[in-house]
């Protein structure tokens, strides 16, 4: 089994909602939009959410052109969809742009292997949440 998957998230000052994510040494950008009193410095966490789910299928289909030896050119994925009533299931739309030069069967096994990347995966297995509360010194909660 691979090693676990982990990201430390932490605000960058206070009265913001602007956040840092560190994955492995790199560092992403979280913020709300301005209307909803944010900074609008990086994408919403729904943003990032959907920017996951397509760029793992556009990797995948990647690997999996590379590993058929298939020349499959420039892609284009996009991501859309709309935040469910609670208890409700997520509508996720998923629109894959491929160059015009593939084979019908290309393009057949390039949709069916987009299917089973791995956020796809997980998005559709469900998740299961563990949470836990770990007090830390307020000297602490603030990166210098």
């Amino acid at each position: 089994m691979d090693e676990p998957i982990k990201v430390t998230v932490r605000r960058v000052q206070p009265a913001t909602f602007t956040h840092r994510a560190h994955a492995r040494g790199h560092e992403l950008i979280i913020d709300e939009p301005i209307e909803k009193g944010g900074e609008d410095k990086g994408p919403t966490p729904q943003e990032l959410l959907a920017a996951s789910l397509a760029s793992c299928t556009a990797v995948t289909i990647e690997m999996y052109g590379r590993r058929k030896e298939w020349d499959i050119g420039p892609i284009e994925v996009e991501c859309e969809y709309d935040r469910p009533d609670r208890g409700s299931p997520t509508e996720f739309r998923l629109v894959l742009r491929l160059p015009g030069g593939l084979t019908d069967e290309q393009v057949e096994k390039l949709r069916v292997i987009a299917g089973k990347c791995p956020v796809h995966r997980s998005l559709e297995s469900g998740a299961v949440f563990e949470q836990s509360v770990e007090l830390i010194e307020p000297a602490a909660a603030q990166p210098s």
